[in-house]
């Protein structure tokens, strides 16, 4: 009996552990895809995309701040996703720039 109750009061350790660590993953994930995103967004910022890609630029800025509003109300998994499409939206507003420069490299040239 009494190792009954020691295998029940493990299982229940284990448990509560379990759940009470797969709460914060949320936070930890939000906080790795909005620092990525901003990362990304000020690396876009950078390269001229406010005046060159301003839809993407914009889009995905407008974004990031509704990532950080989610996450003020503990919203994490919102925030989260909203944070991936900014970093998303920054990538295709880099990748406009790039583009654009590419293209003014080679007219240049002929």
């Amino acid at each position: 009996m009494r190792g009954t109750l020691r295998g029940v009061m493990m299982t229940v350790l284990l448990a509560s552990l379990a759940l009470s660590s797969g709460s914060g993953c949320g936070g930890v994930y939000y906080t790795v895809s909005v620092n990525a995103a901003q990362s990304r967004l000020e690396q876009a910022r950078q390269m001229g995309a406010e005046q060159q890609a301003p839809y993407e630029y914009y889009f995905a800025r407008e974004h990031l701040r509704q990532a950080q509003l989610e996450a003020s109300e503990a919203s994490y998994s919102d925030a989260a996703g909203y944070a991936e499409t900014a970093e998303l939206y920054a990538q295709k507003a880099i990748d406009v720039v790039q583009t654009g420069n590419r293209e003014r490299k080679s007219g240049d040239q002929k």
